[in-house]
């Protein structure tokens, strides 16, 4: 589709000259001969581009500008004069206009400026749709009296420059409430740099964290920043630093204290600004009683302790977060968005989840994929966790279905029993009539037939 032009001139010369270049160029093009008539159609339907003359009677370009950038602040304006001054171009720019041009217009020049202002308004647009994606992964989702506590911390802590160290299991979501400490604080528009010090192997980490010069060891053929640089003037997240080496231990806690630090094989110190939070699946305590952790390093890092709770601790907040990964995976994978049962819902809202939020993420994307209606119901549910969730109580006085109380030797027995009972019901709704049954699936009728053969499902046309 292409994109849309507002033109708004009090001369019909100017309008009718220019509509007819743009239009040319295969533009959707609309006019407007004052102020009021443009942010009428900024109510109704925004122009992608606006050209906007400054000198107009009863309200001026400046003017309107400045009321186009309060209903729509992401609108972008290209300002036209014929009587400019360099005061009144700084002027607009500084009100949000994109660009100032000079009359007489010239049809290289207008066309040239309307491209540059176009592609510099979809670059904008992606970069929104793109930070929007990026805010809702890393969303923190819930409401229960949990996550209430946790969100007061979080909002205590950020806006200071303190050490948080972050406690909780594998899975709760403790990087997230990292980046929400960051977005919290003065450092929010400086780097976040992510470090997993479990994943990192024990010859590789102090290269990791504090870069290295060309040549200090095999393999370094050029000279590397490291992550505590990369940080500079923002915050350091040293995820599973109880798995940290005491050597390096030992060498975080002086760059803790000393804020410099010198890279493997250089001499150089390296003066840094970075604010560091910590996390671990471990308790620290304990580690230090088995000289496994620096009592240094853990009162240097726990000067504001935050334990992330499980999953099983805040139930309440499944349906919200099931609803939140269903949109997730959508975008990323361009998936439609399924709506899940209420019987499925018990299902989550009654299991453990040991692996916490990342299960449930897990779980949601392999349904999102697997499902083939547009509906997950319990036994789709129950068969994502095999073995493992819990039989919901029965609805309308109908017992559970037997998938649920069923033992399985494996995913795939479990997963053929329930498309199998499945495609047995989609086939009852549809009174036997493979066809329709084949578009409610959404999949060909040859599959459907196959699958009937695979998985022997009774063929029993009622009456």
């Amino acid at each position: 589709m292409s994109a849309s032009i507002l033109i708004v001139d009090d001369e019909d010369a100017i309008l009718t000259s220019l509509r007819s270049i743009l239009e040319d160029e295969g533009y959707q093009v609309s006019v407007a001969s004052n102020g009021t008539e443009a942010l009428r159609a900024y109510t109704t339907d925004p122009p992608d581009l606006t050209m906007l003359d400054i000198w107009m009677p009863e309200m001026d370009g400046l003017e309107t500008l400045r009321r186009v950038k309060q209903l729509v602040p992401t609108a972008q304006v290209v300002m036209m004069s014929g009587h400019g001054s360099i005061e009144t171009a700084v002027k607009a720019i500084k009100l949000g206009a994109y660009d100032y041009i000079e009359k007489p217009l010239s049809l290289e020049n207008v066309t040239l400026r309307v491209k540059h202002a176009l592609e510099q308004h979809r670059l904008e647009q992606e970069n929104r749709t793109l930070k929007t994606k990026v805010q809702r992964k890393f969303e923190l989702v819930g409401t229960s009296p949990a996550m209430d506590r946790l969100r007061q911390l979080i909002e205590t802590a950020g806006p200071t420059n303190s050490r948080v160290l972050i406690g909780g299991e594998n899975g709760t979501g403790k990087e997230l409430v990292a980046r929400a400490i960051h977005a919290h604080s003065a450092r929010a528009d400086h780097p976040f740099v992510a470090v997993n010090c479990a994943a990192i192997p024990e010859t590789l980490i102090e290269s990791e964290l504090f870069g290295h010069e060309k040549g200090s060891f095999s393999g370094a053929t050029s000279m590397k920043r490291g992550q505590f640089e990369q940080a500079d003037g923002g915050t350091l997240f040293l995820d599973e630093i109880g798995d940290m080496s005491l050597s390096t231990q030992a060498k975080v806690l002086r760059a803790l204290q000393e804020q410099q630090f010198t890279r493997v094989g250089g001499t150089k110190l390296m003066k840094v600004d970075v604010r560091v939070l910590a996390a671990s699946n471990k308790d620290l305590e304990k580690e230090i009683e088995k000289g496994q952790f620096r009592e240094d390093l853990y009162y240097r890092l726990n000067v504001v302790p935050i334990v992330v709770p499980p999953l099983r601790a805040r139930r309440e907040d499944i349906p919200a977060l099931v609803r939140h990964f269903l949109h997730v995976h959508a975008d990323e994978q361009g998936l439609r968005i399924k709506e899940v049962s209420p019987d499925a819902m018990a299902v989550f809202q009654q299991y453990d989840w040991p692996g916490n939020i990342r299960e449930l993420r897990n779980v949601i994307e392999r349904l999102m994929i697997m499902v083939p209606g547009a509906v997950i119901d319990g036994p789709q549910a129950t068969t994502a966790l095999p073995g493992r969730a819990a039989q919901p109580a029965s609805t309308a006085g109908q017992p559970a279905s037997p998938l649920f109380t069923q033992r399985y030797e494996s995913l795939r027995d479990a997963r053929n029993a329930f498309e199998k009972e499945y495609i047995a019901r989609k086939l009852r709704e549809h009174h036997w009539n493979i066809s329709r049954t084949a578009e409610d699936l959404q999949i060909e009728r040859s599959h459907l037939h196959r699958k009937i053969k695979l998985l022997d499902v009774e063929m029993r046309p009622e009456g």
